[in-house]
């Protein structure tokens, strides 16, 4: 039996299409070994939203080449569709396919073991206006599953290269994303994350139908589904009619990402974002005043060409008076092609590392406050795993409420995938404690036993 190993570098969206790749491998009749030992075929699927990116796919790819000599080498994901030149170029290397064409792959490895040629498949992804259906029913990682409803992006923002990478904005068919979601549940999965290059402009290219209706049929037509989540979402996105949706939802979780980047207007009108702070603002009036206790994440880039000392206060004045629950903050970093890199005023590094430190002291207060109001609340988690952290005590397990609060407590292995009722004893960050609460279901009465 052929065996086939992966490495997949950046996001959930490169993770999702792995899984999806490992499908098609699968049923021809390939074994998925670790990538760490000998493979017949070496599968890596890279990134490039960062020059470091594109370095560690570089090293990866290495690594593979080194295993074994006579693998049948093949490079996919976004570095190989920015740079199939570069990758080519690497000794070794045999395939390289882009970000589409991956059902392309097998056939391509076919036609290597006969002619022993290297093979460019990467095609121009600017031409492409149909969504690639990819399938995944079920995930290795076995708690939440990620159900991809969208790729691309329009927005050309001039930090980011990933327009290039992913082309332009397709959506995937309603049909589609409702009747993977039921195959999903129907594998055992109770949340599923919406995701994609740019997840909330699902539907800007259809006539007649986008997100809000897409959150609609997935609660109305999919059963057995107890939790969704968008895991990106851009605040011109949310709609009156999205949060009338959210609202509404029994099974939409309180928790929305909204990529911020910049609280300062002037810093959001070099990088190419289509808000201003003042509607930023209101949105997120609009949905915490409908939803109360929503927690809201988001990403911050610190240091972007030109970030005065006063640019960089907008925003963490924005963001202490919105109290975001938490913030992943990034440190600017050039991107070779994007306009970004090569404007002038490029922030002294020190500058960039002392401002990224106080907002990740702010981030972690403001997420400590956040948990701080469901102390001693009864809150429903999915356990995901053991939890690790220099623990001797065995039997804790940590997953998330559906707020996005991290808990851990004891619990049995039996329960991981599952919704639990968890009592949060000890607020903090990056994680709660929590004690199980039992739940007897008899009848009408339900009946609370703490154990």
């Amino acid at each position: 039996m052929a065996t086939v190993a992966f490495h997949t570098l950046g996001c959930k969206v490169n993770h999702y299409e792995t899984e999806a790749i490992w499908q098609l491998f699968k049923e021809q009749g390939y074994e998925r070994v670790d990538f760490e030992g000998s493979s017949d075929v070496y599968i890596i699927n890279t990134c490039t939203v960062t020059n470091t990116g594109d370095k560690k796919s570089r090293q990866v790819i290495r690594r593979a080449v080194r295993k074994n000599p006579d693998a049948v080498i093949c490079v996919t994901g976004c570095y190989a569709q920015t740079s199939p030149a570069e990758i080519m170029a690497i000794p070794g290397v045999d395939i390289v396919v882009g970000t589409q064409d991956r059902v392309k792959m097998l056939d391509y490895i076919d036609q290597f073991k006969q002619e022993r040629q290297p093979i460019n498949g990467v095609r121009n992804i600017m031409k492409n206006r149909v969504y690639e259906e990819l399938d995944v029913p079920a995930f290795t990682d076995r708690t939440r599953a990620s159900l991809k409803i969208q790729e691309g992006c329009n927005n050309f923002c001039t930090f980011c290269i990933i327009p290039w990478a992913r082309g332009l904005m397709r959506s995937r068919d309603p049909k589609e994303v409702v009747r993977q979601a039921q195959q999903l549940v129907d594998a055992g999965y109770k949340e599923i994350v919406l995701t994609g290059i740019h997840t909330g402009g699902y539907g800007e290219d259809m006539k007649d139908y986008n997100l809000a209706m897409l959150l609609r049929d997935l609660e109305t037509k999919v059963s057995g589904l107890k939790r969704l989540r968008i895991s990106s979402i851009e605040a011109s996105q949310i709609t009156d009619e999205v949060i009338e949706v959210i609202n509404q939802s029994n099974i939409v979780v309180r928790h929305l990402h909204i990529p911020l980047q910049s609280g300062s207007d002037t810093v959001l009108k070099r990088m190419r974002r289509k808000y201003t702070m003042e509607f930023f603002g209101e949105r997120l009036d609009r949905l915490k005043e409908a939803l109360p206790g929503l927690a809201v994440t988001s990403d911050v880039i610190v240091g972007f060409p030109g970030e005065t000392e006063e640019e960089f206060m907008e925003t963490y004045n924005f963001i202490k008076k919105h109290k975001f629950s938490e913030l992943h903050v990034f440190p600017y970093s050039k991107r070779t092609g994007t306009p970004a890199a090569r404007m002038e005023d490029q922030v002294d590094e020190e500058i960039k590392n002392e401002r990224v430190h106080r907002l990740i002291s702010l981030s972690d207060q403001l997420a400590k406050e956040y948990a701080s109001q469901f102390e001693n609340e009864v809150l429903e988690v999915i356990p995901e795993e053991k939890f690790k952290e220099g623990t001797d005590q065995d039997g804790l397990y940590v997953g998330y409420t559906d707020n996005y609060l991290k808990v851990v407590f004891p619990a049995l292995e039996e329960m991981i995938g599952q919704i639990v009722k968890v009592k949060i004893t000890k607020a903090g960050y990056p994680y709660n404690e929590g004690q199980f609460v039992r739940v007897l279901e008899d009848g009408p009465v339900m009946e609370k036993v703490v154990i």
